[in-house]
């Protein structure tokens, strides 16, 4: 806990047998209170590794896609009471030491969001980054700056910490069970006025860490694109998009 608020950390896994053990152990488990691992049913030893861990385990018996992973994620965290959530990749590709950074950063009351940022500072070529996904994450975060009338330094990072007050107020149920499920929470967030803060993070690309081929990334980048466009034209008065709605599915409890 920070400030007597629970937090719990969600690992989105697909195939992420070999690195899943570096990642939990650099979780600072004192403050901590619980780590839930959704397995979107991978095809190698994952589950089996996250259980020998003591992880909490949801498995998809289906794929249901990055997105429809997160849903269960934010789901599972919400019915074991997290005040604060972080999801953190279990590929090893970002820096889980900085869990408390976040969480305090949301528990202090100041922030609702808070995204870890590679491309603040030097970390993102450093790290192994290809060039022509650095050079793109710029152009695409300057772009959607634009549109969404914000001011982050990077759309693009799958390391990010939430309050439980967003979670719920957010219609997450509308988004994509795919890629570009990220992109449209942080439309969401941005367009319901959620105040976002950003902390500098390191990062690695090795063989191993999850990253999408040149094609994919293409197709991501239109779909984010169009994705900011919506806020554009939502915030212009001239669309009404489910997803921006105040109306829309939200994350529901299990009962």
């Amino acid at each position: 806990m920070i400030g007597g608020k629970k937090i719990v950390v969600v690992m989105p896994a697909y195939n992420a047998e070999q690195t899943l053990a570096d990642t939990f152990a650099d979780l600072d488990k004192s403050i901590v209170d619980k780590v839930i691992l959704v397995d979107d049913n991978s095809k190698d030893a994952t589950v089996n590794e996250s259980k020998r861990l003591g992880i909490s385990t949801v498995i998809h018996p289906k794929n249901r896609g990055y997105g429809g992973n997160q849903k269960t994620c934010y789901r599972e965290a919400l019915a074991a009471g997290a005040d604060i959530v972080v999801m953190v990749h279990p590929d090893y590709q970002y820096a889980p030491k900085l869990v408390p950074a976040m969480a305090g950063m949301i528990a202090s009351g100041i922030y609702d969001a808070v995204l870890a940022s590679r491309i603040l500072g030097k970390g993102a070529l450093k790290g192994g980054m290809p060039l022509y996904k650095y050079f793109a994450n710029r152009v695409l975060t300057a772009v959607q700056n634009i549109l969404c009338n914000e001011k982050l330094s990077e759309y693009h990072t799958g390391f990010r910490a939430f309050s439980r007050e967003l979670l719920e107020s957010i219609p997450l149920e509308e988004n994509s069970d795919n890629f570009v499920f990220d992109n449209q929470m942080l439309g969401q967030i941005i367009f319901f006025n959620f105040k976002i803060g950003e902390i500098s993070c390191p990062t690695k690309y090795f063989e191993g860490a999850s990253s999408i081929n040149l094609i994919r990334s293409i197709q991501y980048g239109f779909g984010v694109l169009g994705v900011s466009m919506k806020v554009f034209l939502q915030r212009c008065g001239l669309r009404n998009e489910q997803f921006l709605s105040k109306s829309g599915k939200k994350i529901l409890l299990k009962s």
